[in-house]
């Protein structure tokens, strides 16, 4: 049997810490291994836990998630970082992806979703709840940065913008009706000309520059 998922649960609602303490119940590949109560605490725990993944609300007392996203990050930059939030506009999840967040989710989520993405997370994956997605894709026409394209063809933006929501390369072939190598030929493509190491460097770059489609 494959080691579980250790995670770290960082909320300051007593609420939220209780209704996740039925991971360890109902999930054999996950285990909330410990808690933290603000950025601070998180800090800590995370230097003496060293989580796998951390769960991660935005807004707390003391140090907020950002900037203990930004600091665990830099740090421990192994450890996946998944946002758990009852906030989902578009410029509060750009900002935490842009401080090293590997995913964005929803309180309201259902659990079964809630555990998808962090098994998704672990694995290498960007995950987000349906409605970061829209917040993301469609944000208000007068927010929008200026475009720049990075010399990205319109079947690359394409396959980013499928990147953005969370498909694998399977999906991607699937949804844009080619191979699943041509899929892997695009995002490696993809990939060089953004200059960036992976998967969820290109979606926090992609966010960032608004390059989706």
């Amino acid at each position: 049997m494959s080691a579980s998922i250790r995670i770290l649960l960082v909320d300051d609602h007593s609420q939220v810490h209780r209704a996740l303490r039925v991971i360890n119940d109902t999930y054999n590949d996950l285990e909330l291994v410990a808690h933290a109560s603000n950025g601070h605490e998180a800090i800590q725990v995370c230097a003496e836990y060293q989580p796998d993944l951390i769960l991660m609300d935005i807004i707390m007392p003391g140090m907020d998630g950002v900037e203990a996203t930004r600091i665990i990050h830099e740090r421990y930059p192994s450890i996946k970082i998944l946002a758990l939030s009852s906030f989902g506009d578009d410029d509060t999840v750009r900002t935490m992806m842009k401080v090293g967040a590997a995913g964005y989710v929803l309180k309201n989520s259902p659990l079964d979703d809630l555990v998808h993405a962090i098994r998704a997370t672990y694995s290498g994956k960007t995950v987000f709840s349906p409605e970061v997605t829209q917040a993301l894709l469609q944000p208000k026409q007068e927010q929008r940065p200026p475009r720049h394209d990075y010399g990205l063809s319109p079947r690359e933006t394409e396959v980013l913008t499928l990147m953005v929501k969370g498909h694998g390369n399977k999906q991607i072939a699937h949804h844009l009706t080619i191979s699943e190598a041509t899929a892997k030929f695009h995002v490696r493509s993809i990939l060089t000309k953004l200059k960036v190491a992976g998967r969820v460097e290109a979606v926090a770059l992609a966010i960032e520059k608004n390059l989706t489609s």
